[in-house]
């Protein structure tokens, strides 16, 4: 099942799989509503609905022209719809004049309250709050009523998933959840009262899933999500008020948003393409020169944005592990694989000519190896998974690192590996699993077998696993049959990445 599902949402960009649920929910709210089924009227909903998309899609338009960009379709659509989920629905013209301005704000301020190109706020949030002390229209998150909640449940469960954010996700929802109920009984209801307002009647699970989540607001390493996850849920649950300012659900995300920037690159990466080459049959390296300095940990990965012409439903922004050292000087690279049939990104990111400026929004990552040195590893990487142990090895090999590293590489490919060089120059110990070329195997290397690696032939390979810390890269079939098959072989400090939708 596990498998079945990182395939299927691998295949779906990120901005397309939430942009089709809140349309979801959108159309099942609209349908409810005709049956009497959810409190807003049907006819303000049909209004309020296409004056938020519009509104958004035209001022995203309009600011991208003004900037000399490319305006983001899919967002400008996803920012309107969440504004139309928030804002309190109605045919009178000061309702739909809210919504309108609402979104207008939202999808402006994506351009006018920016860092160097980067986004600070929310911007749905951000739009949205500010009629907290406008007289047009309020924010009233008509969105969290009983009967919407299952469909929202699964979107957000499905988001969450996609990101990897569930933890982020948990961690937000047990604070504040526990802190509503608690708050709730003491104030005099009763258990069975405290779930119902906590869970069915508040947009809890639609704030987490399509709000807190988004990854431009979220600060790069998992220890400053979960401590963001927890300040917001702490503002989000407790009553407070301090002269017109009171709590709000708007209010708890924005300073989440301010404070997660503090943690962020705070800046849209800009980046000159300088050489693409390719490393070993159908993957290619692509070296960038960024225009500024960039800081970023060996094993962490950055997300491209590329418009381009007729893009195909994996959009036009994509993540990709960085493969070369942190040290390495004025470039960066990625690396990756383009069959035959490539996505319109992977396209045109190949065919950008030399000089061509290519834009990044970001640095994430906590898939970096352990700060002591003395830590024995085991690196197993499945196809182009390869990529962040390239770096990591490579930074360690430049530093003089004296680490004690296996690399077990999988690969279903006949001929030259990619980073083949830099392994052996490294002098790390390579074990290969896959069918073996006519070609010898670089000296010092090991064939573990023709088939798939296995727990039981790693631990043949490396009998001292269960006392090594273990990094799994690659394919997600891969990385989750492999995290379990390790675990009954021995190990017990595992950390993985996999390339959903690669």
């Amino acid at each position: 099942m596990k498998r079945w599902l990182d395939r299927r949402l691998g295949a779906i960009a990120m901005h397309k799989l939430v942009l089709l649920w809140l349309l979801v929910i959108a159309v099942a709210a609209i349908a409810l509503s005709f049956f009497d089924l959810i409190s807003p009227d049907p006819m303000a909903l049909l209004a309020s609905l296409p004056v938020a998309v519009v509104f958004s899609y035209g001022a995203s338009w309009l600011g991208a022209r003004i900037v000399r960009q490319r305006a983001h379709r899919e967002s400008s659509l996803i920012t309107g719809l969440l504004v139309f989920f928030i804002m309190a629905p109605g045919l009178e013209l000061e309702a739909l004049l809210g919504i309108a301005l609402a979104s207008t704000i939202a999808a402006a301020s994506k351009f006018l309250i920016a860092f160097r190109g980067r986004h600070i706020f929310n911007p749905a949030a951000l739009g949205a709050y500010v009629f907290i002390f406008a007289p047009l229209g309020f924010p009233s998150w008509w969105v969290g009523t009983p009967l919407l909640q299952p469909l929202i449940v699964i979107a957000g469960l499905l988001i969450l998933y996609r990101t990897q954010r569930l933890d982020l996700g948990l961690i937000f929802v047990v604070v504040a959840a526990s802190i509503r109920i608690v708050l709730t009984i003491t104030g005099g209801g009763t258990l069975v009262e405290a779930l119902s307002f906590t869970f069915a009647s508040s947009p809890l699970i639609f704030f987490v899933g399509f709000m807190l989540s988004e990854p431009l607001t979220l600060p790069p390493r998992r220890w400053q999500r979960l401590s963001l996850a927890v300040l917001v849920a702490l503002l989000f649950a407790i009553p407070f008020s301090i002269g017109p300012v009171y709590s709000d659900p708007l209010l708890a995300l924005l300073i989440g948003n301010l404070v997660a920037f503090v943690f962020t690159q705070r800046r849209t990466i800009r980046m000159t393409r300088v050489e693409t080459t390719e490393i070993a049959p159908g993957t290619w390296q692509i070296t960038f020169a960024p225009h500024r300095p960039i800081m970023f940990r060996a094993g962490q990965y950055i997300e491209l944005s590329l418009p381009h012409s007729s893009p195909d439903f994996r959009g036009v922004r994509r993540y990709f592990t960085i493969s070369s050292a942190p040290d390495a000087g004025a470039t960066l690279s990625v690396t990756f694989t383009a069959p035959e049939n490539s996505s319109s990104f992977k396209a045109a990111l190949l065919a950008l000519p030399r000089g061509s400026q290519v834009n990044a929004t970001g640095i994430w990552g906590d898939f970096v190896l352990p700060r002591n040195t003395a830590t024995p590893l085991l690196l197993v990487a499945g196809g182009i998974g390869v990529t962040p142990f390239a770096s990591q090895i490579a930074h360690a090999h430049r530093q003089s690192e004296d680490r004690d590293i296996v690399v077990v590489y999988a690969s279903s490919q006949i001929g030259p590996l990619p980073f083949a060089a830099l392994l052996t120059e490294a002098g790390v110990r390579v074990v290969v699993f896959g069918p073996q070329s006519s070609m010898p195997l670089p000296t010092g290397w090991e064939h573990g077998g023709d088939g798939r690696v296995t727990g039981a032939a790693l631990s043949g390979h490396v009998p001292d696993l269960a006392d090594r810390h273990v990094y799994l890269s690659g394919p997600p079939g891969l990385v989750n049959d492999l995290k379990s098959t390790l675990r009954e072989n021995g190990a017990r400090r595992i950390r993985s990445d996999y390339f959903s939708g690669y």
